[in-house]
């Protein structure tokens, strides 16, 4: 049900996107240029989570910035859907194209959740930033385990936390502390709680989805 959701959604997306897409086909615009610009968006935010964090005081804790780094990751997250969407509406899909567009996937992961884990470090919320930790590690072994699989003829795209799920769950998080931080009153709600929660929920469900692509991996090959 909620892959047929999911699926649904998508091509919504897709239906809304595609006009823009052909235009960039048009100007010249290639797949893995489409990645990289991705990529660099990415980086931008887990900038902006850096310096909130390095800027940040036990008075200001710098909520703009960390809604501004949430809003950067939504907008340059949509350069993942326009990267394939470029590769097939302009025939230009290849091997290079589809690992270079994985391998700075798991960059941008690594990037934002740092950056995460750095602001929270800075703020004091040790428990915080460990928790963004685990999330990382299970970010890079969903992606990682379904390598492997691929690796041994396998397909293994099971599991609830997959990549658009962790992208959302990240920036909606940043962005809910953030504005959610810039309007109540210090000492009435610990804005910072929202983004350790959202960072919580990608910790257990990615560590979750990557066992369980593991068990299903298992199975398939107990079957052979």
């Amino acid at each position: 049900m909620f892959k047929r959701l999911r699926d649904k959604l998508q091509q919504g997306i897709y239906f809304v996107i595609n006009p823009f897409v052909r235009l960039l086909i048009r100007i010249g615009v290639t797949p893995n240029m489409v990645t990289t610009i991705g990529l660099l968006g990415n980086i931008a935010a887990a900038v902006i989570f850096v310096y909130a964090g390095y800027t940040a005081t036990p008075d200001n804790l710098n909520f703009p910035l960390l809604a501004l780094g949430g809003a950067v990751i939504i907008l340059f997250s949509l350069f993942d859907m326009l990267d394939g969407q470029v590769a097939r509406l302009g025939n230009m899909t290849s091997v290079f194209g589809a690992m270079y567009d994985s391998v700075l996937d798991r960059y941008c992961e690594l990037f934002t959740l740092g950056g995460i884990s750095y602001y929270l470090i800075q703020c004091g919320y040790v428990m915080g930033a460990l928790i963004t930790f685990v999330a990382l590690v299970g970010s890079i072994m969903v992606s990682y385990v379904r390598a492997r699989a691929e690796g041994l003829g396998l397909e293994c795209k099971v599991g609830f936390m997959q990549r658009p799920e962790r992208v959302v769950v990240t920036s909606v998080g940043a962005l809910a502390a953030g504005i959610t931080g810039m309007n109540v009153l210090p000492g009435e709600f610990d804005a910072n709680i929202i983004l350790i929660v959202a960072m919580g929920i990608i910790a257990v469900f990615a560590n979750i989805t990557a066992f369980a692509r593991v068990a299903h991996c298992r199975r398939l090959l107990t079957r052979k």
